[in-house]
């Protein structure tokens, strides 16, 4: 497994969804960064250096004062731009007295922040949600966990397919997926692994959702967009209708799950995630019981994920790559050459610390 240090920092990273950042200050980390987060008395969100200049207290331990922030020591405040337009304590602003800005955006129920150059943060970069407004399709609410593991060990795990198997025999797991060969290509801006699994019964999490009865054809879509954005498609069709001639009906069940793994530090991540499906809509008893399948199985994967990271800290031997990792490796080759490929500057911190081999 290719070894990596530090992160992509010109991309868009979710720092918290949107119902939880108000008039009240909000304190994240993300890679390895303390920013808080806002909004203005107009709804719009401000992310900051969350340290005052002066004695570094975290800017979220102070108060919201108009769309400004002021810092709970000495009063210093800063606007939405991070310049300091108050000192209470002294005639003369300081020159010097100044905090980072991040360009930050909300789309689908979240606050994207953009971690690099503030001048190369463009809005078509942010992943789009190809039935976020279509009418025929439900978006849940979205939920999260903290992870304590590297988020590479994340994102490898939402390029492996074949984990269901073992991990989410109760969910997500069923027949052919232990043994299915995979297919895996190489997108502009990311990479996919896929397979379809013909003519098996329903695993226990979709079994109840499909719309059909017996076997079916079921794709599995497990697509990594630079740097931790994961796009799962699940498709369940009548067996025999599904594979390369797929074609829509009413009995074709899909369902689209948006993974977003933000990075804290080395050792810590938060992992985010909505969910979109084409069939009954307006079920909200349905979409509680989806949320509570997907977070069971999800926190399977915690479990697992935490373990791993730990392991391959401590490792004494050699690690073992299988033919299953190769759409990881091919991930992370092509995020190494964009982290290489970043303008000098466009980090303001470099984390020399050690992260996944």
């Amino acid at each position: 497994m290719l070894a990596m240090t530090g992160f992509l920092r010109n991309a868009w990273y979710v720092a918290s969804f949107s119902r939880e950042v108000g008039r009240a200050p909000v304190a994240r980390r993300l890679l390895g960064e303390a920013v808080v987060l806002y909004r203005t008395e107009g709804g719009e969100p401000v992310a900051l250096e969350d340290a005052c200049p002066h004695r570094r207290l975290p800017l979220s331990m102070g108060r919201i004062k108009g769309d400004a922030i002021e810092c709970g020591y000495h009063g210093l405040t800063f606007d939405c731009s991070g310049r300091c337009i108050d000192a209470p304590t002294q005639e003369r602003i300081p020159s010097q007295a100044r905090v980072r800005s991040y360009p930050v955006r909300d789309r689908y129920g979240l606050l994207f922040v953009w971690m690099g150059d503030p001048a190369l943060a463009s809005d078509e970069s942010i992943v789009h949600l190809e039935h976020h407004d279509h009418p025929g399709w439900r978006l849940t609410q979205g939920d999260c966990m903290p992870v304590r593991s590297h988020y590479l060990w994340l994102v490898d795990n939402l390029l492996d397919p074949s984990h269901v198997a073992w991990v989410h025999r109760s969910s997500f797991g069923g027949a052919g997926t232990d043994r299915t060969p995979m297919r895996i290509d190489e997108l502009a801006d990311g990479v996919l692994c896929s397979r379809w699994m013909l003519d098996q019964p329903p695993p226990p999490f979709y079994a109840p959702l499909v719309k059909f009865t017996g076997c079916a054809d079921r794709l599995q879509h497990y697509e990594m967009r630079y740097p931790a954005v994961g796009i799962n498609r699940s498709v369940f069709a009548p067996a025999g209708q599904g594979g390369a001639g797929l074609q829509d009906s009413p009995l074709v069940y899909r369902m689209a799950s948006y993974h977003f793994i933000t990075p804290v530090d080395e050792d810590h991540s938060v992992y985010f995630w909505l969910q979109h499906r084409n069939t009954d809509i307006d079920d909200e008893d349905l979409t509680s019981r989806i949320a509570a399948g997907a977070r069971a199985a999800f926190e399977e994967d915690r479990a697992v994920l935490e373990a791993v990271h730990q392991g391959m800290k401590q490792r004494a031997t050699p690690g073992t790559s299988l033919l299953l990792d190769a759409a990881a490796n091919r991930f992370r080759r092509g995020l190494a050459q964009r982290m290489a490929q970043e303008p000098a500057g466009s980090a303001a911190v470099t984390s020399a610390a050690s992260t996944p081999a």
